[in-house]
């Protein structure tokens, strides 16, 4: 896939491909493991409701940009001159791109801050279903779909948290609890 040091097309795309589809792993275990569990204290006001525009939770959004960036300057013979690792700058695209479809699906269409659409059929409607169950629990314990882009069918995540609920694991939202 590498001819003369310089990465064929398909590779590229396969490689921003491969880094996108990746990045939705690493999304779901942040989530789960750093976002509710030693970064709760950011993540916190994302499950709470609130009237400010940005949130404590913005931050991680953060994170994932220098991750981005890191990758990008990696891949730079500008910054790294002969050290620079081409794949870096189509992994730091893959993040890049991934991060604009998060913002566009969690962001702007499940929580609405920049763009109102209630989608009514279809993955879309899923996905708006899947997170606002992952909002039903109350704290940071157990909860269900901690993807952004993948979403599990609805039905199944109810009856992950009905029995999270009986099991005494997560705490309920009152509208979810039957």
């Amino acid at each position: 896939m590498v001819y003369n040091g310089i990465m064929s097309t398909l590779a590229i795309i396969a490689l921003v491909i491969a880094t996108v589809a990746a990045m939705e792993g690493v999304a779901w275990a942040s989530h789960k493991y750093i976002m509710h569990g030693f970064g709760w204290a950011w993540h916190r006001d994302h499950h709470e409701p609130h009237d400010h525009r940005l949130e404590k939770n913005d931050r991680f959004a953060i994170a994932g940009a220098g991750l981005s960036i890191s990758m990008f300057a990696a891949g730079s013979p500008m910054i790294m001159g002969a050290r620079a690792w081409e794949p870096g700058t189509w992994i730091g695209l893959g993040i890049l791109l991934y991060g604009i479809l998060y913002t566009l699906a969690h962001d702007g269409l499940v929580h609405q801050r920049w763009f109102h659409w209630v989608p009514r059929r279809g993955y879309a409607k899923r996905l708006v279903q899947a997170h606002r169950l992952h909002h039903a629990t109350l704290g940071k314990e157990g909860g269900v779909s901690f993807g952004f882009l993948l979403a599990r069918d609805p039905a199944t995540l109810k009856a992950e948290l009905k029995a999270q609920r009986e099991a005494g694991v997560a705490v309920v939202r009152e509208a979810l609890a039957d």
